[in-house]
């Protein structure tokens, strides 16, 4: 089974999202290509690992998902880090507020497997009875979704600042055949970077991606862990945000994504 890496567009304190691959066909973390020392500092500073960054079209990708600029590079986080526990599901310290509101979303493109998958991603969110809602809309939107091509990443977002989500999923249009659950599945995992969540397994990658043990920053700027879920790295294997994903893999929120999002929204 194959699985990839998603990405991710951000705004000022950046963190991450994605989905990668784990068996013998899964392919290396990009090289550090383009990327100055200067610039790894910077990415560092934000609580993120620039182990495998890589230089992309108006900026860098790192931990395999997460798009950030120059602006956010040299960004100053809203709020200081803090560590509540040791427990596995993370946030950023920049969050979406104003609750109770709803979010609008917008596909831009005219896929239709993508956008399903936005509706079938809203549809998950809104069944939970959060004080976070989502609604689909033809013009505007708070988070547009836009179909790109030529891009190493499955799909890729941002996280919130000033108290709104973060404005764009880019979604790689070449995935439009995979499975329509695990594209659902994917969209949802961005729409949670958007929101402000980081990877389940921030601090054991490898744990959904395969290869050598990676830490994204478990007690860097933006890695705050939620109370109430699981304490071991390696005891949610179903989590909507596992850092990588296979096709034919469907992620519903299981019991403990639940009760981050419900801690949070």
């Amino acid at each position: 089974m194959k699985k990839i890496m998603l990405s991710l567009s951000g705004s000022l304190l950046i963190l991450l999202a994605v989905s990668c691959k784990k068996n013998a066909d899964v392919a290396a973390p990009a090289p550090e290509t383009g990327v100055s020392d200067a610039v790894k500092a910077k990415i560092s500073a934000l609580g993120l690992t620039a182990t495998g960054a890589y230089k992309t079209d108006g900026g860098y990708i790192v931990e395999g998902d997460i798009f950030l600029n120059d602006e956010m590079l040299n960004s100053t986080p809203e709020q200081s880090s803090f560590i509540v526990a040791g427990t596995e599901h993370y946030r950023t310290t920049n969050l979406v507020t104003g609750l109770p509101r709803t979010i609008t979303v917008r596909y831009s493109g005219t896929n239709t497997a993508i956008s399903n998958a936005v509706n079938a991603a809203i549809a998950r969110y809104n069944a939970l009875g959060l004080l976070l809602r989502f609604s689909r809309v033809t013009t505007g939107g708070n988070i547009v979704v836009t179909g790109v091509s030529g891009v190493g990443y499955i799909a890729s977002a941002g996280f919130p600042s000033g108290g709104n989500p973060y404005n764009s999923i880019l979604f790689n249009t070449a995935y439009a055949v995979w499975n329509a659950n695990t594209l659902a599945s994917v969209m949802a995992h961005e729409m949670g970077h958007c929101i402000g969540m980081r990877h389940t397994d921030l601090a054991c990658r490898q744990y959904s991606c395969g290869g050598s043990p990676v830490n994204e920053g478990s007690g860097g700027v933006g890695a705050i862990h939620i109370p109430g879920t699981p304490t071991a790295c390696n005891a949610d294997p179903t989590s909507w945000m596992l850092a990588c994903i296979g096709n034919g893999v469907n992620r519903p929120f299981n019991a403990n994504d639940q009760v981050a999002l419900n801690f949070l929204y």
